[in-house]
């Protein structure tokens, strides 16, 4: 079984670039034969898929989507938000649930939480 998410986005080529900070690749796009431009798509990092949809299918802002990505390095994607100018909302924090995390936000109101395991070295 997979699961993949679909976000509400408001400019897909802004999402392909927002979501290549992160290190995701544009996966591919899709322009309905009555549209000028693509307004489906997906990015794509390893064996995972998140697809990201022009004014439809969800809510943004407020009512925004949040996911869950666990990583190796927490802070070495906060180190790359830094850099990239990403919307970073939580700094890398150890979680009293052994989790270390941070969160960021995507242009249209979207959270990522960003997760490793918390290691010592952190405490």
């Amino acid at each position: 079984m997979e699961v993949t998410p679909i976000l509400n986005v408001s400019d897909l080529q802004a999402s392909f670039e927002w979501f290549a900070k992160l290190g995701w690749e544009k996966g591919w796009d899709w322009c309905p034969p009555d549209a000028d431009s693509p307004t489906f798509g997906a990015v794509t990092a390893d064996d995972h898929e998140i697809f990201l949809c022009v004014d439809g299918q969800g809510g943004r802002g407020e009512h925004g989507v949040w996911l869950s990505m666990w990583l190796d390095d927490v802070d070495a994607v906060y180190a790359t938000c830094a850099r990239e100018g990403v919307d970073v909302i939580s700094a890398p924090e150890n979680k009293p649930w052994n989790v270390r995390e941070m969160h960021v936000r995507h242009p249209d109101g979207h959270v990522l939480r960003v997760s490793s395991e918390a290691t010592h070295e952190h405490q």
